[in-house]
């Protein structure tokens, strides 16, 4: 039994949330310490809120448990993928963080003791398979870290004006 892969993708998942990964900070890093005051600025229109990515994020790992048990929604461009700030506030900064950090655990438990060849399970009616699921929900989580620095960094610029 080979569990190279699960396992990697387990360190990676467990590196972006709470570890100290090449790119830049992990998201508790980025995250813990900005106030509820923060987090729901838009630094301009177009640019989405940290709350916003958060919760895309979140929305996004849901969908991805869902597949992996046997479900799916059609969430792109639905109101799920992209909730609003006056959403977001009513569920609060809090429970949005401890969400995010709850899915990575769901996400662990998923593939955790699992062989490499469980990650070749083909979903639904797609091409598609675990280890897509996978290392797609890794690279989201880190594009859009990414975009919650730019955010930041956009709200400090308008902030110093």
């Amino acid at each position: 039994m080979s569990n190279t892969l699960v396992n990697n993708f387990i360190r990676q998942l467990k590196e972006i949330e709470e570890g100290s990964p090449w790119f830049d900070q992990s998201l508790k890093q980025k995250l813990e310490d900005l106030a509820e005051s923060t987090v729901f600025v838009k630094p301009l229109p177009a640019v989405h809120s940290v709350a916003e990515h958060v919760s895309h994020m979140l929305q996004w790992r849901k969908e991805c448990i869902l597949r992996f048990n046997g479900s799916r929604t059609e969430l792109m461009n639905s109101p799920e993928d992209w909730k609003d700030n006056d959403l977001l506030k009513k569920i609060g900064w809090t429970e949005l963080k401890s969400s995010l950090y709850n899915s990575t655990q769901s996400m662990i438990q998923l593939i955790a003791g699992k062989d490499d060849s469980y990650l070749d399970t083909v979903f639904q009616d797609t091409d598609y398979n675990y280890k897509y699921l996978i290392e797609g929900i890794i690279l989201h989580d880190i594009y859009h870290l990414g975009q919650i620095g730019v955010t930041l960094k956009l709200i400090e610029s308008v902030s110093i004006s």
